[in-house]
């Protein structure tokens, strides 16, 4: 008994993936059930949002038509998405990470300009080799498939002459 309740314990805590997919779907490349919804429960418990519960307890619909009918992908699967409540407040949490980024990068300008300038020439002259390698590398291709272009149009036969078309 105590040998399958380790191998429960161990299923339990492994990560489960159907053909090389993640279980949880994403908001932002973040998993839904596994962080967006306890982290807007957490909000919700501090008064700090007011998610509804039943975008918190069914976080994934099923997509509809206009006329209200289920709506399918190409594939013929239902197509799955995220409540739109809680897609709208993962979508408020990004606009407000993405500003405090753009708060801390002023902020460390504005500090410590010297150090911010001599920081970016470093990263642009450390990016600069690997820009012209990628340019090379490419315009080596470039060369190859306008090569293997003259190649295959130098191989096409030309027409002896074009054949009238005769009523028969």
């Amino acid at each position: 008994m105590e040998t399958k309740l380790r191998d429960f314990g161990k299923s339990v805590v492994k990560p489960a993936t159907a053909a090389g997919q993640p279980t949880d779907r994403r908001a932002w490349s973040v998993p839904i059930a596994g962080i967006w919804v306890p982290f807007f429960l957490g909000t919700n418990v501090l008064g700090e949002s007011t998610v509804s519960a039943e975008a918190l307890g069914a976080p994934l619909r099923l997509a509809k038509e206009k006329d209200g009918s289920i709506k399918f992908s190409p594939s013929g699967r239902p197509v799955i998405r995220v409540a739109k409540e809680l897609s709208d407040q993962v979508k408020l949490a990004r606009e407000n990470y993405i500003v405090g980024l753009q708060l801390h990068i002023a902020g460390v300008r504005k500090d410590k300009p010297e150090e911010y300038k001599a920081e970016a020439a470093r990263a642009q002259a450390a990016g600069t080799p690997i820009i012209k390698a990628d340019k090379d590398a490419l315009d080596a291709y470039n060369e190859l498939v306008k090569a293997a272009q003259e190649a295959a149009r130098s191989q096409v036969p030309t027409p002896a002459g074009e054949r009238e078309l005769v009523a028969a």
